[in-house]
């Protein structure tokens, strides 16, 4: 980018005692930097700093940040709700000044890790050889491992593990902001739990109040909220298919983001000297975790580009997301048996697709089956591509 080094600025916000220290130094470094070009602030964590947006705030309207492009970071979306509400007019004029960080998509993790030679002509293909989803196959397993996260991806890269120091980070991280943001450590243990115990399933707040002790269910509304707003967890709610909104009395569910984040949790609540062989792997060969984790894998993805949601009918359909003003319906079947009772209800659409762990593409009664590794770093690709 032709940018002098001088010209760019990184702080943590945990170094921050409150604002007033944030404005002071802020003020010692523009003063040093460069003032013929632009410059560049990174603020990282900087919900960690007590009262940051008055500091920002302070420096913004003493014209100190002029020619400077501010970047503020967070590990929850609080943050860009606060910011569109406390800095109306202060935030430049481009289109678009707010950015929703998520790990690494399965594609993009294919392309940083080079597994699959010729990636991009394989996913153009319309028909992908036996071979060759075979080798989607496996790098998707590892996917399921260890995630978008590059700090997992790196760990097992040089070590073909997962160790317990990594997934414990995670799991501190999540719960040091459930504490920050005044919620007890024992109830979001508690609803983990529950959480984990009905995996992917559909389940109303009362329902799930039964397997914890929080005996208000607006408690476990709460914390749900709270843990969607830190990218841990969502909430898939239920279509209503004539009106493409999400049915509100309606059974949800509630879906890990990540398979790592579903690990780094079950360590923390299960812990054990030797996560990745007691609890990892295990997981994975247990087919009813390995297809909820798949499930929520292709679910998660679907949710970065699409409003998404789940079908309950007579019959259910894992996932159905909007575009065009219009469902998308897909079965998730993390198998080679098919069988035709669990396909009843995707067949009901003329537009809905299997997505299954099978070599080849196929159709079942009308109904297109594609190889689900290839087929979702296919669509990752796409959107990657936009």
């Amino acid at each position: 980018m032709g940018v002098e080094p001088q010209s760019i600025a990184y702080f943590t916000g945990e170094l921050f005692v409150d604002h007033l220290s944030l404005i002071r130094q802020l003020q010692r470094y523009l003063e040093n930097m460069p003032k013929h070009h632009r410059r560049y602030i990174i603020i990282d964590e900087i919900t960690y700093i007590k009262s940051w947006d008055m500091g920002i705030k302070f420096l913004a309207d003493g014209g100190l940040l002029e020619d400077v492009i501010l970047i503020l970071t967070g590990s929850d979306l609080a943050i860009l709700k606060e910011a569109k509400m406390r800095f109306p007019g202060r935030r430049g004029m481009a289109d678009k000044v707010d950015f929703h960080i998520h790990p690494l998509s399965f594609y993009e993790m294919l392309t940083l890790t080079n597994k699959i030679k010729h990636l991009d002509e394989h996913l153009q293909s319309d028909a992908p050889t036996a071979n060759i989803t075979e080798q989607f196959d496996k790098q998707f397993q590892q996917y399921l491992i260890h995630g978008g996260y590059l700090t997992a991806i790196n760990n097992y890269a040089s070590t073909q593990r997962i160790d317990k120091a990594v997934l414990d980070t995670y799991a501190d991280w999540i719960r040091g902001d459930v504490i920050k943001h005044g919620k007890s450590d024992h109830h979001c243990e508690a609803f983990f739990n529950a959480m984990i115990k009905r995996l992917n399933s559909q389940i109303t707040w009362n329902s799930l109040a039964k397997d914890v002790a929080i005996q208000h269910h607006a408690t476990l509304a709460d914390y749900a909220a709270l843990l969607m707003s830190m990218d841990a967890v969502y909430i898939q709610q239920a279509l209503i298919e004539d009106k493409l909104v999400g049915a509100i009395k309606k059974a949800r569910k509630l879906i890990f983001t990540d398979p790592f984040i579903y690990h780094a949790i079950y360590a923390w609540l299960n812990p054990v000297q030797t996560p990745f062989e007691e609890q990892i792997m295990p997981a994975l060969l247990n087919s009813n975790t390995a297809t909820a984790l798949v499930e929520a894998c292709v679910s998660s993805h679907y949710r970065r580009w699409y409003p998404t949601y789940y079908i309950k009918a007579e019959g259910e359909v894992d996932i159905a997301f909007i575009n065009n003003k219009k469902f998308w319906p897909i079965e998730i079947k993390w198998t080679q048996q098919l069988r035709a009772k669990d396909l009843k209800q995707i067949q009901k659409y003329k537009n809905g697709i299997i997505l299954a762990k099978q070599s080849t593409i196929r159709d079942l009664h009308e109904t297109p089956c594609y190889p689900l590794a290839w087929y979702l770093a296919k669509i990752s690709r796409e959107h990657y591509l936009l």
